[in-house]
């Protein structure tokens, strides 16, 4: 719902008419026809002149561990993926997507096979969890879908903070990144709420992370943990560092002990992901992860080893989108 469409339709009508069909719209409503506290007449205006949702989905996964993954499409044709995790403990957790495709390249993802296309709009992000409250409340949502979201800061930003009118407080939302720091400083910088940051990383030597992600040529990793440790320092809160598993890339025990020599145990928690193949890595087998893992351990590295989800539908981020 682009609600800026919606202020220039009822520009003759009370103010409080936009608040009133947010509130709806947040709540799960599927129609302006649900809207009963909004006359007739201004149900049947908006009907007309304002799309209920500015993504038509176009496609949809189910797994059998409950993850369901939505390719949308926006007005002018893109593609746009998100992602909803389901658990046992009763969290629903979305995953958005802040551009359609991605021009970072990095080679481990598939959405950076694809065309970038272009930012989407703060509305656009926000259609993608209203279609997910509208089947189920909602919880916690992480910015890390397509694209990156530092290169989209004011968009995924002005979406974060309307996300608890939804039901997601700041507090269960994070905002991941590559390392991209124009946007990164503004993120430290700029955004007081207390929204989570994450890294992706995926290696602790300059080499090899550029060889897996070409934007660290750009922003080396010194600079980018140093914007990492300000936000721990201004915002009292850890930096998560998602570290995706590669078989025979970039899971030996010699690189988690590059790992643990430049993360600071008090301000970094590692989040190990096993990999969900795109068809251009191998993910790292179970003894592999267990032996990394191990090697954190004796540093008093915090990590965890995420628990993988939706990888019968393909639920990598650009996988759907890809192959559609």
């Amino acid at each position: 719902m682009d609600l800026d469409v919606v202020d220039t339709l009822l520009a003759s009508e009370p103010s409080y008419r936009r608040r009133q069909v947010w509130e709806w719209a947040a709540r799960g409503a599927v129609s302006y026809g649900e809207m009963t506290n909004l006359p007739l007449s201004t149900r049947t205006l908006l009907e007309d002149g304002a799309p209920f949702s500015t993504l038509v989905p176009a496609h949809e996964a189910r797994s059998l561990d409950g993850t369901v993954k939505t390719l949308f499409h926006t007005a002018d044709g893109h593609p746009v993926e998100a992602v909803l995790m389901r658990y046992r403990d009763g969290r629903r957790s979305v995953c958005l997507s802040s551009q359609s495709g991605c021009p970072l390249t990095c080679t481990f993802c598939a959405t950076g096979t694809m065309r970038f296309r272009r930012n989407l709009t703060a509305w656009e992000i926000l259609d993608q969890a209203l279609h997910f409250r509208r089947l189920e409340p909602i919880d916690h949502v992480v910015f890390m879908g397509m694209g990156e979201p530092m290169l989209n800061f004011d968009s995924v930003v002005a979406a974060a903070r309307l996300l608890p009118d939804l039901g997601v407080t700041h507090r269960r939302t994070t905002i991941s990144t590559v390392g991209w720091l124009p946007g990164l400083t503004r993120f430290v910088d700029e955004v007081e709420q207390p929204v989570r940051l994450a890294l992706s990383l995926h290696a602790a030597a300059d080499a090899l992370r550029s060889e897996l992600m070409p934007v660290n040529d750009r922003y080396p990793l010194e600079d980018v943990l140093a914007e990492c440790r300000r936000y721990v320092e201004l915002r009292r809160r850890k930096v998560f560092v998602e570290y995706v598993m590669l078989a025979g890339v970039n899971d030996a025990p010699e690189h988690a002990r590059q790992l643990a020599a430049v993360l600071d145990k008090g301000s970094f928690k590692v989040n190990l992901i096993p990999y969900n193949p795109t068809g251009m890595f191998d993910g790292s087998s179970r003894e592999a992860i267990a032996a990394f893992k191990a090697v954190l351990d004796k540093a008093r590295l915090p990590s965890t080893v995420r628990l993988t989800r939706g990888r019968d539908i393909a639920a990598a981020c650009g996988q759907l989108a890809a192959s559609a």
